[in-house]
């Protein structure tokens, strides 16, 4: 997900994407626990993900 697509989405939509994106994360990381993921470079682009939208959530 892009900067410019995160940016047009409404607050209400931004908080929910971050709570399933974040399960999704949860989810994953665990998953890469128990058996090794054939790309692990998945999970940093994941969180990576979730860290742009909380930052722009607290710009609004």
């Amino acid at each position: 997900m892009k900067q410019e697509e995160i940016v047009k989405m409404s607050t209400e939509d931004l908080k929910s994407r971050v709570l399933s994106t974040g399960e999704q994360l949860a989810s994953m990381k665990f998953n890469h626990k128990m058996t090794p993921m054939e790309n692990p470079l998945r999970i940093r682009g994941m969180r990576r993900i979730v860290a742009r939208m909380m930052t722009e959530l607290a710009k609004r």
